[in-house]
């Protein structure tokens, strides 16, 4: 027979208020962000054109308000799986930082299921599917 165990408050995993707490948990997060935040299920990304030195310094500030902000609330982000994506050829490819730890660079990203690379990988990504059709 098991123990009775008090406990403060419990959401079960799948049920409907979880998803709208956790929503309403995390609805300040990109409060004074420049740059435009995307919350999908649970997944965060900050999204932004950056092409000069001033606009990195601009995403980095950005970034570490997210980090405060996970300080603040208790919540870690899993600094494992952040990943830079970037688009441009001609981009320089700034290195940026979360908390003390450095973010990688990666030359893809799923979203929803699609794949997102840079112009480059999809042109090559096109040829090999047309040689395979023509071979």
């Amino acid at each position: 027979m098991s123990k009775c165990r008090s406990e403060t408050s419990v959401i079960l995993q799948g049920s409907v208020l979880g998803p709208g707490l956790f929503n309403i948990f995390v609805s300040d997060m990109e409060s004074g962000l420049e740059f435009t935040l995307s919350k999908v299920a649970e997944d965060t990304k900050l999204c932004s054109a950056v092409d000069a030195l001033e606009g990195s310094d601009s995403i980095q500030m950005d970034l570490d308000r997210l980090e405060r902000w996970d300080s603040a609330n208790c919540m870690k982000f899993n600094k494992a799986k952040c990943k830079v994506l970037h688009l441009d050829q001609g981009n320089p490819k700034h290195k940026n930082r979360l908390g003390r730890e450095g973010i990688e660079s990666s030359p893809e990203d799923k979203e929803l299921g699609m794949l997102v690379v840079n112009m480059t990988q999809q042109c090559a990504l096109t040829a090999q599917k047309n040689s395979c059709v023509l071979g």
